[in-house]
């Protein structure tokens, strides 16, 4: 089948050719051989062929015209091209709607009636002659209604068919969003599980490792301070080790919530005074400002858990501070949401990498320790913020349902 090249698909479709065989076709089997009545019809099938360029509107009143013209030029009400005002009455139903096509339907048909003004005195026109003329001028408007039905029809199903595709590509998105959650979730599992037995497997040397350290440490001389001091420092490590072994685990099997209902000023007053204490044996030195909003209601909440996820915000905030700086933890209410922010003024971040930027990795850890439906919910939620480019904010969101619940 010959294909039009892709070069003159942008100016020529498959269906004007279609278009331009339909008009030679009435061409060359035209009772009328008048060179005006052949040209008339070449200029219909190129007003045809052009109408997506020119607009239906102008297609529709130069083929009434030319129409008239043929018509005239061909018997008037005797012409064998009375059905040639299809054309104009097809095109106006198709793109005006029901309105259109009765006014142009009207206006073929005073069109073609109006060649009665033209016949001669000696012309005579029988009663089965007008019943034809009658006939004739009424087949325009129920064709033309029959289009504007079948174009409505049209324009229905493809509304439909756009409804369709829409869903299905909210759907497919939705599903490819479960699918990388699902991975996600099965990586996280996988995670957990190599976690656990990874610090099950390190637990045991370090118990011995610890044991080993305070045997030496009471069986050494009292003049070998160094050895004293050396296993004094194993046996911190040890400790210390073990308490990151005991964070992965917690990590891997996240704790059930033990929901209370509580004043969340309460709860961030507590983990102050636990930072405070922490960072005195510590490398930051920062002073903690509380702007508590009083409208925030009693919501449920998991104290001891919230209590560290706050703590470990703090400590971020503060090795990001320079020392002396100040840590300002605040809360609001928000609709229905209380808002906890903790914003420290180090040295900021770049506004152009803001979007780019992770969420804090210790406040993630210890939303994890709350519910995994915590831990998946504050990635939108606990975000950071630049505040005049030297203040980073960290801020997650607890919902208050109507029982109060964290959500």
């Amino acid at each position: 089948m010959w294909a039009v090249p892709s070069a003159w698909r942008r100016y020529v479709r498959p269906q004007d050719f279609v278009w331009l065989l339909l008009f030679s076709a009435l061409a060359a089997f035209s009772p009328e051989r008048d060179p005006i009545v052949i040209g008339l019809l070449v200029a219909l099938g190129v007003v045809q062929v052009l109408e997506p360029r020119i607009g239906a509107l102008a297609s529709v009143f130069l083929k009434l015209a030319l129409c008239y013209v043929l018509i005239g030029y061909s018997g008037g009400v005797s012409s064998s091209f009375y059905l040639i005002l299809l054309l104009p009455v097809i095109t106006g139903a198709t793109h005006f709607g029901l309105t259109g096509a009765a006014l142009i339907s009207l206006l073929a048909c005073a069109e073609y009636l109006s060649f009665l003004v033209f016949i001669r005195e000696d012309q005579y026109i029988s009663s089965q002659g007008a019943l034809e003329l009658i006939l004739r001028a009424i087949f325009l408007p129920v064709v033309g209604y029959l289009t504007n039905e079948l174009a409505g029809s049209s324009r229905i199903e493809t509304q439909k068919a756009q409804a369709a595709a829409e869903e299905l590509a909210a759907a497919n998105r939705s599903l490819h969003e479960a699918q990388s959650q699902a991975r996600r979730a099965d990586r996280l599992a996988a995670l957990g599980q190599l976690t656990g037995g990874l610090a099950h497997e390190l637990r045991n040397p370090l118990g011995t490792m610890k044991t080993s350290a305070e045997l030496l440490s009471r069986n050494v001389s009292q003049d070998n301070a160094i050895a004293r001091e050396m296993a004094g420092f194993i046996a911190s490590e040890v400790d210390r080790t073990n308490s990151l072994i005991t964070r992965f685990l917690d990590f891997a099997r996240p704790q059930p919530l033990k929901l209370q209902k509580g004043d969340l000023a309460s709860m961030l007053d507590t983990a102050i005074e636990r930072f405070e204490r922490e960072q005195k044996n510590g490398k930051t030195s920062v002073t903690v400002f509380k702007n508590y909003s009083p409208d925030v209601p009693p919501v449920a909440f998991d104290a001891e858990l919230m209590e560290r996820v706050i703590a470990n915000l703090l400590l971020n905030a503060a090795q990001a501070s320079p020392p002396g700086g100040v840590v300002t933890v605040k809360t609001r209410l928000n609709d229905s949401t209380a808002e906890i922010a903790v914003i420290d003024r180090g040295s900021g971040i770049d506004p152009k990498n803001l979007e780019n930027s992770p969420p804090n990795p210790r406040a993630w850890a210890s939303a994890w320790q709350l519910s995994p439906r915590l831990w998946m919910s504050m990635a939108p939620t606990l975000r950071l913020k630049a505040r005049r480019a030297r203040a980073v904010c960290s801020e997650f969101s607890c919902r208050s349902t109507g029982n109060n619940d964290l959500e």
